[in-house]
Parts: C-alpha cells; sequence; structure tokens
C-alpha cells in the first residue's frame, strides 16, 4: 500500500482545468451513512488539497446488496454484494476512486486494484438498541433479535441460547420501525456508522468489545483506486490514517487466511499502543455453541504477520472442516 510520504506531488493546480469537468469522481453507494463517508473523503480531499469542493463530484451505484433486501448475504454472494459495482465503473473509468466501509471488502480484490488509504478508525464497537429492554440481560426469555451478520448472531446466542435470531437489514430508521412493530426486541448497528449520521442517540448500550468483538476491520472507511491511476492514488494516499492502516491490515490478513466471507462468523480487534501491537480473533458456529478466540501480540511492523499467524492458530485449534462445514 502507498504511503503519502513516499509520493512527490503534481501541481494540483492542473486538476481544477474545467468548472464542467470534475477533477475527481468519487463512486459510492447510496445510502445515508454510505453517502456520509463519501462526503467525509470529498471534505477531507478538499482540504487537504486545496480542491474546491465542487470540482469533486460525488457517484451513487446501486450495488447487489442494495436490490436484495429480502435474503441474508451469507445466501446470496457475501461480501462482494456491497463492492462489485462500484468496482465495475472503478475498472472502466466512471469513477476515479471508490469509498468503502473496510468491513465490506473482499481480502482478495480484483485484478488492477488497491486499497491506497484508510481514514482515522472511528469507534470499533457495537451498539444494542432496543425499545423494550436497556440491555442483553434484561431482555425477556425467548427474545428476538434482529439481525444479518452470522457473527452478530453467532455471539449472542453464544452470550444466551433462549435469544431468537429474525433476519434484519435496513438502514436505521427502517430497523427502529421494524422494532416499534415487534418484528424484533433489540438490534444492533456499529456505533461508528451511527456516530457519522449523528444518530448515536438511538442507542440503547454500547456493547463492550470484549465481550461482543467487532467485525475485521469495523469502524474504518477505506479508499480504493486503479493500480495505474497514479494521480488518484497520490492524491487519496494522503489522507491515509498510518495507525488505523497499521491496524486494519492485521485484521484483514486474520480474515484472509481463515478464508472469511459472510458464511463464517469471525471477528477481530486489534489494539495498538507505542510500537506494541495486540490482536484479538475470535471465530464461532453459527448458533454460538462453540467457538475459538486467541491474542497475539508484537510489534507495528508484525501486523499481517501476526494475522496470518493467528488465523493459522484457530484453525488449529478449532480443526481444517470447522470452518469448511459452513461454507459448502
Amino acid at each position: 500500500m502507498p504511503h503519502w510520504a513516499d509520493i512527490s506531488y503534481q501541481d494540483e493546480a492542473t486538476l481544477q482545468s474545467s468548472q464542467t469537468q470534475p477533477a475527481l469522481t468519487i463512486g459510492t453507494r447510496g445510502s445515508p451513512l454510505a453517502m456520509a463517508q463519501a462526503e467525509e473523503v470529498r471534505d477531507l480531499l478538499s482540504k487537504v488539497h486545496g480542491l474546491a469542493p465542487d470540482t469533486i463530484a460525488i457517484k451513487v451505484i446501486k450495488t447487489s446488496g442494495d436490490i436484495i433486501l429480502d435474503r441474508p448475504l451469507s445466501e446470496v454472494g457475501g461480501k462482494g454484494l456491497f463492492t462489485k459495482e462500484i468496482e465495475r465503473a472503478l475498472e472502466t473509468g466512471e469513477i476515479d476512486l471508490a469509498v468503502h466501509s473496510s468491513k465490506d471488502m473482499s481480502t482478495s480484490l480484483p485484478e488492477g486494484m488497491q486499497i491506497c488509504a484508510f481514514l482515522k478508525r472511528e469507534d470499533v464497537r457495537d451498539a444494542f438498541i432496543s425499545l423494550v429492554a436497556k440491555s442483553p440481560d434484561h431482555l425477556a426469555e425467548g427474545a428476538k433479535i434482529g439481525t444479518s451478520s452470522l457473527r452478530r448472531a453467532a455471539q449472542f446466542k453464544r452470550f444466551r441460547k433462549d435469544f431468537r435470531i429474525v433476519g434484519f437489514r435496513g438502514n436505521v430508521q427502517t430497523r427502529l420501525k421494524k422494532l416499534a412493530d415487534g418484528v424484533a426486541d433489540a438490534t444492533l448497528l456499529a456505533i461508528a456508522g451511527l456516530n457519522r449520521l449523528d444518530q448515536d442517540h438511538r442507542a440503547t448500550l454500547i456493547l463492550d468489545e470484549r465481550d461482543f468483538p467487532p467485525a475485521p476491520a469495523q469502524g474504518a472507511i477505506c479508499i480504493e483506486t486503479r493500480l495505474d491511476d497514479a494521480r488518484t492514488t497520490q492524491l487519496a494516499a494522503a489522507l491515509s490514517h498510518r495507525e488505523t492502516e497499521i491496524r486494519v491490515l492485521a485484521e484483514r490478513a486474520f480474515l484472509e487466511k481463515l478464508d472469511g466471507s459472510c458464511r463464517t462468523p469471525i471477528a477481530a480487534l486489534s489494539t495498538l499502543e507505542g510500537d506494541r501491537l495486540t490482536l484479538f480473533g475470535q471465530i464461532l458456529s453459527p448458533d454460538g455453541s462453540q467457538a475459538f478466540e486467541a491474542e497475539m501480540t508484537g510489534t507495528r511492523t508484525d501486523g499481517q504477520q501476526m494475522g496470518f499467524a493467528l488465523g493459522e492458530k484457530l484453525i488449529a485449534e478449532a480443526g481444517p472442516d470447522f470452518i469448511a462445514q459452513f461454507n459448502r
């Protein structure tokens, strides 16, 4: 991944050669959260490079994940459902860069693509949202948990076996309406998304990340560019936050080693204090009846090696068929 310090800047005034032709076009999904993330990237590009905001266009691209709402992602293609149409537009030059939630990104990118920047990470924790209980402990026996995330479902089933999981997708307002209609008694969302939408007051409780560790790369925005587009890459790479990059790359290496998909409940959490990097990993059976977890420490330069090693450790403990059985 390129670093901004390694790049010699061109004359950026040439990027604003026309009032009708944008200097850059950002591709994104059209959800309120995706738009907020794209606007954050636009504003940072404008500030860092002295570009007028109106010379940076945002193009909304509808993805399969936005269209298919009646089935769990695990049944219809996994992580790529939120990125493939955007990546196709990037490949054809319809857009110059793509803005994604890092946790939606496959560990294997299309040929010719790269993640060139991770913005400073938001809070990694999950928010518990309920109209009938102030915490998971206070939910009635047999309470319905609304989520489409296998990780969240498995963690909540592990927490209490009596919980019933119901499929739950949609934006914040949609989920709140479903709660009001009694479709579920509680739901879960990343607090990072709520913060970015100024909706953090919707959270009934922010869950402890030690009890409910997040998805790998949760809370981090990433920017994807074409490998052959040096101009856009140099502009986007200047936004990258080094600590976030170190942590997220370690978590993605862990995910890659496990061949993680939306069919497998996987959690990861890294911390960086000075030069000391700590990486925690967890894999679960979908019903929460089995869980394997471990932690490793090293230096900030060891992140990807630690991720692979931690993945190997959990595979050895769980057995090679543990994950394979859920991906068949």
